[in-house]
């Protein structure tokens, strides 16, 4: 008896079959060994090569209508695609069923491996999937897997309708970025509990949210991300602040870069102390040029006079404000003609002492 299962199948021909009269599978099946038999040879003779393992089983699936027979046939092959191409061939040579005539038509060789490429390929995207939840750095994934992975996107959140992350209800921090570009750029690298100001005014939605929850203020590196920030003091329940490296922008910053400003975040009482010296200390050094520069200005009030001042602070001249840039150039020539004497009385020092070496040479000659 021979083989009922194939060891390997490569490929698959499907076939349909049409029979002038009315039959059994098993007439189908006999009539396709009998009448393919010796007719290629012995390497592909279809029982020895069920007997070897190297085809299955012939499937048939009929219907009787009118006095007439149809069907579908399968058979799994295990040779390689130019044998299998033939035995496909070979088959529609069958045009007798029994007494019956009949019509064989291959419709298609279909290769196995392909639908397990494309079950390797669904699957892998599925594990991507969870690879990124547990490891949003990787970077080392195929091209194609990874355009397969489809990314957050923002939601309107709030009476506001602010740019928001899909997580900022469920999580127990929250992240306050200026801007909805900000929170795109953070949904692209994982993170999705942030939420946006939309532009500098503090929301009633995030003033409510920061109290609620642990908060981050994450401001770009400007002018404008301090102003926020005291303004967020005042209005809302901050618990950290962080800022983007100066001169940049949350939406321009990398993950890597994104990841380092969130773990260096500072409480906001520390900001707080921080900001107070920096104030203090600019305080101060106004202070003391305006004591230096005190009796100029009574002087510029009371005379309505522009008063010149070299490095030092000394005065060189005082002309009327009107008069201010024919002074500006006065000044300028006087330093230039006092250069120019400066200059002259070197070279005739010099010129003299050459012509007393010349004499006195002479002389000893």
């Amino acid at each position: 008896m021979g083989k009922t299962y194939i060891d390997t199948i490569k490929y698959v021909i499907n076939g349909k079959i049409k029979i002038e009269g009315i039959v059994k599978k098993p007439d189908v099946v006999g009539a396709i060994f009998g009448q393919t038999e010796g007719l290629l040879g012995d390497d592909l003779d279809l029982r020895e090569l069920q007997k070897s393992g190297r085809i299955g089983r012939i499937e048939v699936q009929l219907e009787t209508k009118s006095g007439k027979t149809k069907g579908t046939f399968t058979l799994p092959s295990g040779l390689d695609k130019s044998q299998t191409a033939v035995l496909g061939a070979a088959l529609e040579t069958v045009d007798k069923v029994g007494p019956c005539e009949s019509e064989v038509e291959i419709e298609s060789i279909k290769d196995t491996r392909a639908s397990k490429r494309d079950f390797v390929v669904g699957r892998a995207k599925e594990l991507l999937g969870d690879l990124e939840k547990e490891m949003p750095e990787s970077q080392e994934i195929s091209t194609e897997v990874k355009d397969s992975m489809k990314k957050a996107k923002a939601q309107a959140y709030g009476k506001e309708k602010l740019s928001a992350g899909p997580d900022i209800d469920n999580s127990k921090d929250i992240i306050v970025v200026e801007g909805r570009a900000d929170v795109l750029n953070l949904l692209s690298k994982g993170i999705n509990n942030a939420i946006s100001l939309k532009g500098s005014k503090i929301p009633k939605t995030v003033r409510k949210l920061s109290k609620k929850k642990e908060t981050t203020l994450f401001v770009d590196g400007d002018r404008g991300g301090d102003i926020i920030v005291e303004e967020f003091k005042q209005l809302g329940d901050p618990d950290y602040v962080t800022k983007a490296p100066r001169g940049k922008e949350v939406e321009e910053l990398t993950q890597k870069e994104i990841l380092k400003r969130l773990r260096k975040s500072i409480p906001i009482d520390e900001y707080k102390t921080k900001s107070k010296k920096k104030t203090r200390k600019k305080k101060a050094s106004k202070k003391k040029t305006s004591k230096k520069y005190d009796k100029h200005y009574k002087k510029v009030e009371e005379n309505m006079k522009a008063v010149l001042l070299d490095k030092k602070g000394k005065e060189i001249k005082s002309v009327p404000i009107a008069e201010m840039i024919e002074g500006i150039k006065s000044v300028k020539k006087s330093k230039n003609s006092d250069i120019r004497r400066n200059n002259n009385s070197k070279t005739s020092r010099s010129s003299g002492q050459k012509e007393h070496r010349h004499t006195s040479r002479n002389k000893e000659i």
